[in-house]
C-alpha cells in the first residue's frame, strides 16, 4: 500500500488536510498538504554537484526527511547515529546534514575541527528543542538551588535539544539520552541523585519514569517555564522524583487515545506501534513503543500480511509502506500530518548547498563555540559510557 493514491480500503488514509482535532496540544497543527515535488531537473544538478565533490562531502539523511533528498544521502538514521557517522568519516571536509538545527550542532560537536557542517536551510529547526531555552533552564535551576534541592537533582536532556542545553547538563553532572536508552539514563541519574530534571520532552520523560522505571504519575511534576517558579509550589518541587520540562513534539503530540481506539475498531487485529514522544495515554494503548530505529526493525521483521498503524512522522511511515508492500501500513492519525520543519530541507535547498560547495563557498555553516561544545561533549560521553549496548537511537 502506498500513500500517494489512498485506496478505499478499511485502512485508507483520508486526503491530506481533511479533518482536525480540537483537543490537540497547543502548537500542534497540520498544514494539510505535503510540499510539491521539486523540479526533476534538480535531480541531475544534485547528482552532478555531489559527484564533483566526491569524498570531500558526506551527506546525512534523517529518517523523517522526504524521499527527494534521502535519495542523495550517504547514510540514513536518527540524529545521534548520523552525528556519529559524520565523525567516523574524517576524510569528508564537508558534512551536509539533511535534518534540523540541533542535529547539525551535534554533528559539529562530534566531528573534527577540519570538518565543516552545513544545514541546507537555516529555518529547519525543531519546535521541541525551541521549547527549552538556556535562559529558561538556568532560571529553573536557580529555583531548585533556592529550594536547596539542586544538589540532589541530576539533569538529563533528550538528544532533541540545543547544544546549550546539552552543555548545561554536562556542567551540572548530567547526561544526554536517546529514546532507546532513556531508561538506562534515568536509572544512572537516580544512582547519583534523588531527583531528575528531564528536558525538554515531558512525554519521553514521563513514559520512561513510569512505564520503564516503575515510578508513579504522582512522582512526576511538569515545570512550565512561562510561569513563575514553573507554576509549581515549593512542596510539589520538593516532593517530585522527576521534574518534567513542559515540552513536546508537535507531530507526536497529534496522536490521541481516540486515534488508537478508532483504528482498532476499523481493523480488528491491527497492531499499533508508536514513538515514546507520544503521550502516556497513547503509549499505554499501543502494542509496541519504540524509537525510530525500533519501529523500522519491528515492521521489517513483522509477518507478511500483518497490519500496522504507525504513530510517528509521516515521511517515515510513507517510506515503510513503500518498502513493505506485503504488509498493511498506515499512519495512526487519520488527519495526515508531517514535520514541517524537517520538510524545509528540500531538493532546491540541497542543490544550492552542494553547488555552493563546488564553487568554493560554505553556506549555512553550523558551529558550536568551544566552551559549549566541550560541556556538551562531556554530557554525550557520559551517555556513551552507560552500561549495556550503546544504542544511538532517537
Amino acid at each position: 500500500m502506498t500513500f500517494t493514491e489512498p485506496q478505499p480500503t478499511p485502512l485508507a488514509l483520508l486526503l491530506l488536510g481533511h479533518g482536525s482535532d480540537a483537543n490537540s496540544e497547543k502548537g500542534v497543527t497540520c498544514p494539510g498538504d505535503l510540499p510539491a515535488p521539486s523540479d526533476p531537473d534538480l535531480v541531475q544538478r544534485a547528482a552532478a554537484a555531489k559527484a564533483a565533490l566526491g569524498d570531500r562531502v558526506f551527506i546525512l539523511g534523517h529518517h523523517y526527511q522526504r524521499d527527494e533528498v534521502i535519495e542523495f544521502a550517504d547514510v540514513t538514521g536518527d540524529s545521534f547515529k548520523l552525528a556519529q557517522q559524520a565523525a567516523a568519516h574524517p576524510e569528508a571536509e564537508f558534512i551536509v546534514f539533511e535534518g534540523v538545527h540541533f542535529m547539525a550542532e551535534s554533528a559539529d560537536i562530534l566531528t573534527a575541527d577540519h570538518q565543516q557542517v552545513v544545514l541546507p536551510d537555516l529555518a529547519a529547526g525543531c519546535s521541541m528543542a525551541d521549547m527549552a531555552s538556556i535562559g529558561q533552564v538556568e532560571e529553573c535551576w536557580a529555583v531548585l538551588e533556592d529550594l536547596g534541592i539542586a544538589n540532589v537533582t541530576v539533569p538529563i536532556t533528550y538528544m532533541n535539544s540545543t547544544a546549550a542545553i546539552k552543555a548545561f547538563t554536562g556542567r551540572h553532572g548530567g547526561s544526554v539520552c536517546t529514546s532507546s536508552n532513556a531508561e538506562r539514563s534515568l536509572a544512572w541519574a537516580f544512582e547519583r541523585g534523588e531527583k531528575v530534571l528531564f528536558l525538554p520532552d515531558q512525554h519521553l520523560g514521563r513514559n520512561t519514569a513510569v512505564r520503564d522505571l516503575g515510578l508513579s504519575l504522582a512522582d512526576c511534576v511538569v515545570y512550565n517555564p512561562r510561569r513563575p517558579r514553573g507554576g509549581l509550589t515549593d512542596e510539589q518541587l520538593r516532593g517530585a522524583r522527576v521534574i518534567l520540562w513542559q515540552g513536546h513534539c508537535s507531530v507526536h503530540g497529534r496522536f490521541t487515545p481516540e486515534c488508537v481506539d478508532e483504528v482498532r475498531e476499523r481493523v480488528p487485529g491491527i497492531r499499533v506501534i508508536v514513538h515514546p514522544e507520544c503521550s502516556y495515554e497513547v503509549v499505554s494503548k499501543a502494542d509496541v513503543v519504540g524509537s525510530t530505529e525500533k519501529i523500522i526493525a519491528t515492521i521489517a521483521a513483522a509477518e507478511p500480511g500483518s497490519a500496522w498503524a504507525v504513530g510517528t512522522e509521516l515521511n517515515l511511515v510513507k517510506r515503510l509502506a513503500q518498502q513493505h508492500p506485503d504488509k498493511e501500513i498506515v499512519y495512526l492519525d487519520r488527519t495526515v500530518c508531517f514535520c514541517s520543519t524537517m520538510n524545509r530541507i528540500d531538493l532546491p535547498h540541497l542543490v544550492w548547498a552542494l553547488e555552493s560547495l563546488v564553487d568554493g563557498t560554505v553556506p549555512n555553516r553550523i558551529t558550536v563555540d568551544p566552551e559549549t561544545a566541550h560541556w556538551a561533549r562531556v554530557a554525550l560521553d557520559r551517555m556513551l559510557a552507560l552500561p549495556g549496548p550503546t544504542a544511538s537511537r532517537d
